[in-house]
């Protein structure tokens, strides 16, 4: 299997619609027209490798729980022994566009079937966060 990005904090950079191999052209253009930056500029390599998420990277910030987990000396969160923390927070501001909230639920699995088996349900995981219609004291099961 090819190496799948992960970020540190759960993200399943690999399905992310600025990943460089997801990224549309329809996508940088719009992303571009709203914010200035050069069409070219907009495409994301993940968070791998001293790379930090390209919506992080276009704000000219640098990302606090990727510096944490450099600095702790683990690959993920969940092998931090703080885990979780405050970087894991859910909020709801933005949580129909981003997969922020999904982090802790990524990391849980993570720790529990391996990265791996993971990689092969993010996907899943991702459009049931996006699609589903929320049922109180169902969460996302089917």
């Amino acid at each position: 299997m090819e190496k799948k990005i992960v970020a540190p904090c759960g993200i399943d950079c690999f399905n992310c619609e600025l990943y460089k191999e997801n990224v549309t052209n329809e996508m940088q253009s719009r992303i571009s027209d709203a914010t200035q930056i050069p069409k070219e500029m907009i495409t994301c390599v993940g968070c791998a490798n001293g790379n930090q998420c390209l919506f992080i990277e276009l704000e000219g910030k640098k990302c606090r729980t990727l510096e944490c987990v450099e600095k702790k000396g683990v690959d993920y969160c969940f092998q931090c022994d703080t885990f979780p923390c405050s970087f894991l927070m859910p909020l709801a501001d933005g949580a129909e566009r981003f997969p922020q909230n999904i982090k802790l639920y990524n990391l849980c699995l993570m720790k529990k079937i391996g990265v791996e088996e993971w990689v092969k349900q993010a996907a899943d995981i991702r459009k049931t966060y996006f699609t589903k219609k929320i049922k109180i004291g169902e969460g996302g099961s089917e």
